[in-house]
């Protein structure tokens, strides 16, 4: 009996790398440096990439569609939590949900990991205002609304909202 060993197997994208790795899509030979693991085995990178570009849906109108709405409803929501000290802790969080949900309609549910982080910069900066204003008040002297407080709410706020934002709009869950 004679066993036939079969030849060495190459990377494709490093010819010189012998390997017994195969893309589990495409099977082409891959080296570790090459594979992508992913919930179904081994990948290469462009079988990666080819499915990647099938998730982003986003259109170009959507991109600034989400960053105003982001915008606009986290400015809305850093007013009301200018009055609310304490209580900004529970509804921050609420607040950013509330703005994902509505990027999510406004865009129809199109998504993107730019259009995430591009609405998460739009949650941020529209939170932003009262902030600069609590902490330019506190510069000159005087203060609205609590003086440092003030600042400190606004400052949880804005980091709650924005985070709570982008989380919740890229479907990461926290357990």
């Amino acid at each position: 009996m004679s066993t036939q060993i079969p030849p060495p197997m190459y990377c494709a994208n490093h010819p010189t790398v012998e390997t017994g790795l195969r893309c589990n899509n495409c099977e082409k030979p891959i080296c570790p440096k090459c594979a992508v693991l992913t919930p179904t085995g081994y990948r290469c990178r462009d079988c990666v990439r080819t499915q990647q570009k099938v998730f982003d849906t986003a259109v170009w109108s959507d991109y600034p569609l989400a960053f105003v709405v982001a915008a606009i409803l986290a400015f809305v929501g850093s007013y009301i939590a200018s009055f609310l000290g304490f209580f900004t802790l529970f509804v921050a969080p609420i607040a950013g949900v509330i703005a994902a949900e509505a990027v999510r309609l406004v865009t129809h549910r199109r998504r993107s990991p730019r259009l995430y982080l591009i609405a998460a910069a739009g949650a941020a900066l529209g939170s932003l205002p009262l902030l600069l204003i609590d902490l330019l008040a506190i510069l000159i002297g005087g203060g609205r609304l609590g003086g440092l407080l003030g600042v400190v709410w606004q400052g949880l706020y804005t980091f709650m909202v924005t985070s709570s934002f982008y989380y919740r709009l890229r479907g990461i869950k926290i357990r």
